[in-house]
């Protein structure tokens, strides 16, 4: 059986998200409008979507039902 390579991740899966979002957002700028560029944004909108979520999630505020 073939043993997995581990490594540690330097940062987060938020932080990574974050980043991806950014080069995605100026990639899809240099787009001209089209297809192409409206499936970029639209992968990049559910990421930034994906870490509001997350950061939802951890909030303290949030409390199990009584």
């Amino acid at each position: 059986m073939l043993k997995r390579r581990r490594f540690k991740q330097q940062l987060t899966l938020q932080d990574r998200l974050s980043a991806w979002v950014k080069q995605v957002q100026e990639e899809a700028a240099r787009l001209p409008p089209g297809p192409e560029r409206d499936a970029l944004l639209k992968k990049a909108r559910q990421a930034d979507v994906a870490n509001h979520l997350h950061d939802w999630v951890i909030s303290p505020g949030l409390q199990p039902p009584k």
